[in-house]
């Protein structure tokens, strides 16, 4: 097994929605806003290569979208996907599964692109097997109110209509082996219905890519939880009892959101369960 960090797509979000109720003069310590009070957000996707499967987890935000779109999320950097499969030799075409977290348009609208003539939309990965679970793919096709906006319809129903969509079988319990993925999923309903964080056994290390659980390292204490998740007093026990578990088992956090911060360890402290070692990608993985 191989695994290569696929950089999607850098943009910038309002630095209070992403802590919610901690003040910014307490966030902007860790996530420095800009004068607009943005902060710098990553799109960083996994790709996993496994004997004849190459599994990409998450697809960023896409292209596809309108330049008003765009807007609202102050795009930056020079990063892309296709550029950062090419950078280790692989094409949309090589991908054999899209494993998507969740449905919201900053984690999958890269799975769909506009058709040649731009008349309606085409799955992005045209030999890709799409992976959601049947929970999830139900909340995000029928959007309440104030998620609405983060599930678009144009990058999830192309899935279901190219006959690629397929669904997880969820495990007993929290967390449990995925039959059709050959690894953990730790499943969290705060932030959306029924999230999936994939655990990765990597080289004697064990890889958790945490979505939007621990969107970056400052939002390790407890209460920094995003404005934007639906349930924010259900992701206070399943973050804590995560990280609990991070600390005891050692994991290697892959934070998909943090600019700067690619993946870290945490030890507990006597303030909590705190940052401990931040490392590059290519340090773990080679």
């Amino acid at each position: 097994m191989k695994i290569y960090p696929i950089e999607a797509g850098n943009f910038k979000l309002d630095g209070g929605a992403m802590f919610g109720v901690v003040p910014k003069t307490i966030w902007n310590k860790t996530n420095p806003a800009d004068e607009n009070n943005l902060i710098d957000i990553a799109a960083r996707c996994m790709l996993i290569e496994d004997g004849n499967r190459l599994i990409l987890i998450d697809t960023g935000m896409g292209n596809k979208q309108s330049e008003k779109f765009f807007g609202y999320y102050s795009l930056w950097g020079s990063h892309s996907l296709d550029k950062s499969l090419a950078k280790y030799g692989f094409h949309r075409d090589d991908v054999t599964d899209v494993f998507m977290t969740h449905l919201h348009f900053d984690h999958c609208g890269g799975s769909v692109n506009w058709n040649s003539d731009k008349t309606g939309y085409e799955v992005a990965f045209k030999n890709a097997t799409f992976w959601t679970n049947e929970n999830h793919w139900e909340w995000a096709t029928k959007p309440n109110a104030r998620e609405k906006a983060s599930f678009l319809s144009e990058n999830i129903l192309p899935m279901q209509e190219s006959r690629q969509l397929n669904f997880i079988k969820k495990p007993e319990g929290d967390y449990g082996i995925s039959k059709e993925m050959d690894f953990g999923i730790f499943y969290v309903d705060g932030h959306t219905e029924k999230m999936m964080l994939p655990h990765i056994q990597y080289q004697g290390k064990t890889i958790v890519f945490c979505a939007d659980l621990i969107p970056t390292a400052g939002h390790l204490p407890l209460p920094y939880v995003m404005g934007y998740d639906t349930r924010p007093l259900l992701t206070l026990p399943e973050k804590s009892k995560f990280l609990h578990s991070a600390v005891e088992n050692n994991y290697y956090l892959w934070l998909e959101h943090d600019a700067h911060n690619e993946i870290i360890t945490v030890e507990n402290t006597e303030k909590g369960i705190r940052l401990k070692e931040v490392f590059r990608c290519e340090h773990i993985l080679t």
